[in-house]
Protein backbone atom coordinates (compact mmCIF):
# COMPACT_ATOMS: atom_id res chain seq x y z
CA UNK A 1 0.00 0.00 0.00
CA UNK A 2 2.88 2.36 0.84
CA UNK A 3 4.49 1.81 -2.57
CA UNK A 4 1.29 2.89 -4.31
CA UNK A 5 1.19 6.13 -2.27
CA UNK A 6 4.80 6.93 -3.15
CA UNK A 7 4.12 6.09 -6.82
CA UNK A 8 1.12 8.44 -6.93
CA UNK A 9 3.11 11.18 -5.18
CA UNK A 10 5.98 10.83 -7.65
CA UNK A 11 3.58 10.92 -10.61
CA UNK A 12 1.92 14.10 -9.32
CA UNK A 13 5.32 15.72 -8.80
CA UNK A 14 6.41 14.91 -12.38
CA UNK A 15 3.16 16.29 -13.84
CA UNK A 16 3.47 19.49 -11.81
CA UNK A 17 7.09 20.12 -12.85
CA UNK A 18 6.36 19.46 -16.53
CA UNK A 19 3.35 21.80 -16.41
CA UNK A 20 5.53 24.52 -14.89
CA UNK A 21 8.10 23.99 -17.64
CA UNK A 22 5.46 24.41 -20.36
CA UNK A 23 4.09 27.60 -18.79
CA UNK A 24 7.59 29.07 -18.45
CA UNK A 25 8.27 28.33 -22.13
CA UNK A 26 4.97 30.02 -23.05
CA UNK A 27 5.93 33.12 -21.06
CA UNK A 28 9.33 33.31 -22.76
CA UNK A 29 7.75 33.15 -26.24
CA UNK A 30 5.49 36.17 -25.77
CA UNK A 31 6.72 39.07 -27.88
CA UNK A 32 5.00 41.98 -26.21
CA UNK A 33 6.74 43.35 -23.19
CA UNK A 34 4.52 44.94 -20.56
CA UNK A 35 4.87 48.70 -20.28
CA UNK A 36 6.58 49.58 -17.07
CA UNK A 37 5.86 53.00 -15.61
CA UNK A 38 8.73 55.45 -15.81
CA UNK A 39 10.25 56.94 -12.71
CA UNK A 40 9.46 60.65 -12.56
CA UNK A 41 12.42 62.98 -12.30
CA UNK A 42 12.48 65.12 -9.23
CA UNK A 43 13.61 68.74 -9.37
CA UNK A 44 17.12 69.37 -8.13
CA UNK A 45 17.10 70.94 -4.69
CA UNK A 46 18.41 74.44 -4.39
CA UNK A 47 20.47 75.65 -1.48
CA UNK A 48 18.98 75.23 1.94
CA UNK A 49 17.03 78.15 3.34
CA UNK A 50 18.82 80.10 6.06
CA UNK A 51 18.27 78.96 9.59
CA UNK A 52 16.15 81.23 11.75
CA UNK A 53 18.08 83.34 14.21
CA UNK A 54 17.98 82.41 17.86
CA UNK A 55 16.04 85.05 19.78
CA UNK A 56 17.80 86.79 22.63
CA UNK A 57 16.23 86.07 25.97
CA UNK A 58 15.88 88.91 28.45
CA UNK A 59 18.54 88.90 31.12
CA UNK A 60 17.02 88.94 34.59
CA UNK A 61 18.62 89.70 37.89
CA UNK A 62 19.01 86.52 39.89
CA UNK A 63 19.22 86.56 43.68
CA UNK A 64 22.49 85.29 45.13
CA UNK A 65 22.67 81.63 46.01
CA UNK A 66 22.45 80.76 49.70
CA UNK A 67 25.69 79.82 51.39
CA UNK A 68 26.21 76.57 53.26
CA UNK A 69 26.53 77.20 57.00
CA UNK A 70 29.79 76.10 58.53
CA UNK A 71 29.59 73.05 60.77
CA UNK A 72 31.44 72.91 64.08
CA UNK A 73 34.47 70.66 64.05
CA UNK A 74 34.04 67.54 66.12
CA UNK A 75 36.90 66.00 68.01
CA UNK A 76 37.07 62.29 68.67
CA UNK A 77 37.75 61.04 72.19
CA UNK A 78 41.14 59.36 72.63
CA UNK A 79 41.36 55.61 72.17
CA UNK A 80 41.59 53.55 75.34
CA UNK A 81 45.06 52.35 76.17
CA UNK A 82 45.91 48.66 76.46
CA UNK A 83 46.57 47.31 79.94
CA UNK A 84 50.21 46.92 80.72
CA UNK A 85 49.93 43.78 82.85
CA UNK A 86 48.34 40.85 81.03
CA UNK A 87 46.81 38.24 83.33
CA UNK A 88 48.10 34.70 82.94
CA UNK A 89 45.79 31.92 81.85
CA UNK A 90 45.51 29.15 84.41
CA UNK A 91 46.62 25.76 83.16
CA UNK A 92 44.24 22.84 83.24
CA UNK A 93 45.21 19.33 84.18
CA UNK A 94 43.72 16.97 81.60
CA UNK A 95 43.37 13.37 82.75
CA UNK A 96 45.06 10.77 80.53
CA UNK A 97 42.97 9.04 77.91
CA UNK A 98 41.86 5.50 78.69
CA UNK A 99 43.66 2.69 76.90
CA UNK A 100 42.16 1.58 73.61
CA UNK A 101 40.32 -1.67 74.04
CA UNK A 102 40.28 -4.20 71.28
CA UNK A 103 37.41 -3.83 68.87
CA UNK A 104 35.04 -6.74 68.31
CA UNK A 105 35.63 -8.80 65.20
CA UNK A 106 33.67 -7.60 62.20
CA UNK A 107 31.94 -10.24 60.12
CA UNK A 108 33.80 -10.87 56.89
CA UNK A 109 32.23 -10.26 53.51
CA UNK A 110 31.62 -13.57 51.70
CA UNK A 111 33.66 -13.97 48.53
CA UNK A 112 31.40 -16.57 46.94
CA UNK A 113 27.86 -15.85 45.95
CA UNK A 114 25.14 -18.43 46.32
CA UNK A 115 23.90 -19.73 43.00
CA UNK A 116 20.29 -19.59 41.96
CA UNK A 117 19.28 -23.04 40.64
CA UNK A 118 17.10 -21.60 37.88
CA UNK A 119 19.97 -19.60 36.32
CA UNK A 120 22.85 -21.99 36.96
CA UNK A 121 23.65 -24.84 34.55
CA UNK A 122 23.03 -28.39 35.70
CA UNK A 123 25.98 -30.13 37.37
CA UNK A 124 28.19 -32.08 35.03
CA UNK A 125 27.88 -35.84 35.10
CA UNK A 126 31.44 -36.53 33.96
CA UNK A 127 34.49 -35.51 35.91
CA UNK A 128 37.22 -33.59 34.08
Amino acid sequence: MAIFKSLITTLLLVVTISNMSLEARHLLQTTTQPNLPTIPTLPKPTTLPPLPSIPNMPQGNLPPLPTIPSMPKLTMPPLPSLPTNIPTIPSLNIPPLPAVTSLPNLPSIPTTFPSIPFFSPPPSTSSP
